[in-house]
């Protein structure tokens, strides 16, 4: 009865608009103030921190505090899994909902942040391209990096060392809500990201979670990935409901 009580109340929290609406600009993996996410919930400041104030409370968001800035965060990666299987679900198009997309909508399918790694269409076609590559395994049940992997990466200019103390799951695969199939999540999808952000390879838009690919990125998802990033501008096939399987995924 606890854990059936404990379950409504979070989603409870979750389930409201304005509260939703600063969840999601949370998800970038970014921390933002009261007042950002009061503009971007369209609601005013203090009503901005009751929310944020009962999320806190809730442990679905930690707080730091900056000079005379309180910078809010998702708390934790189980809470940002939890918010993008959501996302997932609602992503189903059961029945279709004709709804135009916006440019900034398709900007968001094409790559975005998934808390800490990456997302869209570039982060399911990463993926693909170190499933065929042997560097990591991804599953229903989870995700492995080989040994092939760990040395390709390394080489790459990741940091696969886990921090001490964490529980930090450190490779699995996430169900992209956009494509209905896995990116590289955990530590070895942070890294990811991480060094192609590190690299100038990727850019994240300032106000949304859609990232960009820059001029050098092109030329490095293709040198060290064998990605052509023009190949993804048409749109990648989506299966409904369970993901594709990884073996037809990855062309094996």
């Amino acid at each position: 009865m606890a854990a059936a009580a404990n379950m409504v109340e979070v989603a409870a929290l979750v389930g409201d608009t304005a509260r939703a609406t600063m969840l999601a600009a949370l998800m970038g993996g970014q921390s933002l103030t009261a007042t950002e996410l009061a503009f971007l919930a369209r609601v005013s400041r203090s009503t901005a921190s009751e929310h944020l104030a009962k999320l806190v409370k809730a442990r679905l968001l930690a707080v730091t505090s900056k000079r005379r800035f309180r910078y809010y965060r998702i708390a934790s990666p189980l809470v940002a899994r939890m918010l993008e299987s959501i996302k997932a679900v609602a992503a189903i198009e059961v029945p279709p909902r004709h709804q135009p997309r916006s440019a900034q909508d398709e900007a968001l399918r094409f790559a975005r942040t998934c808390y800490d790694h990456l997302a869209g269409r570039l982060g399911v076609a990463l993926a693909d391209a170190l499933i065929a590559k042997g560097v990591v395994v991804l599953s229903d049940d989870g995700g492995m990096l080989t040994s092939l992997g760990r040395r390709f990466l390394s080489d790459f200019g990741a940091d696969l060392t886990p921090e001490l103390r964490s529980n930090r799951i450190f490779c699995r695969a996430c169900l992209d809500w956009s494509e209905r199939r896995y990116h590289i999540a955990g530590l070895v999808g942070a890294q990811l990201l991480q060094r192609c952000l590190d690299l100038g390879w990727l850019v994240r838009d300032r106000d949304t979670r859609a990232v960009t690919i820059a001029a050098a990125g092109r030329t490095g998802l293709r040198e060290t990935f064998g990605l052509d990033p023009e190949t993804l501008t048409a749109a990648v096939p989506k299966t409904r409901g369970r993901a594709a399987p990884v073996a037809a995924r990855a062309g094996r």
